[in-house]
């Protein structure tokens, strides 16, 4: 006689089955074992434009601490921040605290020393007379001394008295030299001094427009302190900060947009016009100067931009977008997509643009498939199914 199993449990085991069948289905497809979730891409050949992108900052080029060159107290400033001022003018000026009466002395002093040499001069014309009569008499004694009419010695006293008028003009002659170094010394020491007192008034060395006030009247200040700063406004450019991972190719020259902050939907033009040759070792950094063929205007000092660099067009050739690019301890390279199975393939990287291109070079051929994305790392026993976009928006 046969068992009947009862309709309640024929159910219970077909949905038991039922059960194991979508946790297998569930497991096979979401779980550890499941199929790895990849998108793919194609490569092509393409012509791409390298790029390169930093932040900076609006400096000038050409900025001038205007300061002293002795220590001092400052008498008076004449022009404030944002003034817009012309080479030459007067823009502060130092106490001159008792330098004017040392220059009215030296100037009393020169007078005395026009004086001396005047009198110099006269002794010296006083001692040339005496010597020419000292001369004529020791001739004629010495002509009389010839023919006996006078003693020998008085002819020897007119020659001594010839000598010591030689020697009273020396004498003389001397003086006057020294009297006219002398004058010479005070007219070096006045210059000197009257140097020093048109160095207390601080003269704009360019046009320019000032950007700080550093001191204020009665302030002291020492030697090269400054106390006014000014920059020239057509000396603005902009200095970049660049990754250095990823600033192969900068070079003098490259065209530049420039987006300021006051302003990110203007698109300035400019250039490279200087690339620093040391890099910032701490923030792993190279720094470009960029100048701008037309400043706006309005243009502030030490506002934030954003650079892009653009390099000439590469010639055609193939091309990956850079999130298909790995780097693991086998090399730099890409997971090959063959009869349904990654394989990886080492292969060397060229320029890259900002719309996330690179160029790649050995290995590849135009048309082949490669791995874009994956939800995991990759190896070649990998598992895979390709989608169009994984989870969280990436394709």
């Amino acid at each position: 006689m046969k068992r009947k199993f009862p309709v309640r449990h024929i159910g219970l085991a077909l949905a038991g089955v039922v059960l194991l069948s979508g946790f297998g289905m569930v497991v096979a497809r979401s779980g550890p074992l499941a199929p790895v979730k990849v998108t793919v891409a194609t490569v092509e050949t393409d012509s791409i434009v390298a790029s390169l992108f930093g932040i900076g900052t609006v400096e000038a080029r050409r900025s001038y601490f205007v300061g002293p060159t002795a220590a001092g107290r400052v008498l008076s400033v004449a022009v404030d921040v944002g003034d817009a001022v012309r080479a030459g003018q007067v823009l502060a000026e130092m106490d001159p605290v008792d330098l004017d009466e040392r220059l009215r002395s030296l100037q009393a002093s020169h007078a005395r020393a026009q004086s001396a040499v005047a009198a110099a001069e006269a002794q010296r014309q006083d001692a040339r007379a005496r010597r020419e009569v000292a001369a004529i008499n020791s001739r004629r004694y010495v002509e009389l001394g010839g023919k006996h009419f006078v003693s020998a010695s008085a002819v020897e006293g007119k020659q001594q008295e010839l000598v010591s008028a030689q020697a009273a003009t020396d004498a003389a002659e001397a003086n006057l030299l020294g009297a006219r170094h002398e004058l010479v010394r005070l007219q070096a020491d006045q210059q000197a001094l009257g140097e020093q007192r048109r160095n207390l008034r601080l003269i704009a060395p360019r046009d320019g427009i000032v950007t700080s006030r550093d001191a204020e009247p009665g302030s002291t200040v020492v030697a090269g302190q400054s106390v006014l700063r000014l920059i020239e406004p057509d000396s603005l450019w902009v200095k970049v900060r660049l990754d250095q991972g990823r600033s192969r190719g900068l070079a003098h020259g490259m065209a530049a947009e420039v987006a300021l902050r006051s302003n990110p939907s203007q698109r300035l033009a400019g250039k490279v016009v200087r690339v620093e040759p040391v890099s910032d070792s701490v923030t792993e950094e190279r720094i470009a100067f960029v100048a701008l063929e037309a400043a706006p205007a309005g243009l502030t000092v030490g506002e934030l931009a954003e650079v892009t660099l653009h390099a000439a067009a590469a010639a055609p050739s193939l091309v990956l977008p850079n999130a298909a690019i790995k780097h693991t301890v086998a090399g730099t390279g890409v997971w090959l997509l063959r009869e349904g199975r990654p394989a990886f393939a080492a292969l060397t990287v060229g320029d890259s643009s900002l719309d996330g291109r690179v160029q790649v070079r050995d290995t590849l051929r135009e048309g082949d498939v490669v791995i874009a994305h994956s939800e995991r790392e990759l190896t070649p026993d990998t598992r895979i199914r390709v989608v169009e976009q994984l989870a969280g928006g990436r394709s």
